[in-house]
């Protein structure tokens, strides 16, 4: 049995997961973007031998917690969600018309 949703309902839904995967997702990314760049700095100036514990946290080895295995793939996803329910919303604000007029 299908369910209508209404198209506002949908928004909302919308909205309501982005906002609340964004901050959570706003640590794992910044870690892996400045771990990574900040390696590749070293990688090019040929010392990349003297921050391996770097490309370690970069991958989600965080000490006793090594979530190495599934660290990349839940970075992945949560940026995923929120490239695609970002700009469902950037969409959804750039609507052309609605009675003739600009909205």
């Amino acid at each position: 049995m299908n369910i209508p949703v209404s198209k506002t309902l949908m928004q909302k839904r919308i909205r309501r997961l982005h906002k609340t995967l964004a901050p959570i997702m706003v640590l794992p990314l910044a870690l892996t973007a400045v771990t990574g760049s900040i390696f590749q700095f070293f990688d090019l100036a040929g010392k990349e031998d003297s921050v391996h514990w770097l490309i370690a946290l970069h991958k989600g080895h965080f000490g006793p917690l090594n979530l190495s295995e599934i660290y990349p793939f839940l970075n992945a996803l949560g940026l995923l969600v929120l490239v695609v329910t970002g700009f469902s919303m950037w969409l959804q604000k750039r609507s052309p018309f609605k009675g003739g007029t600009f909205s």
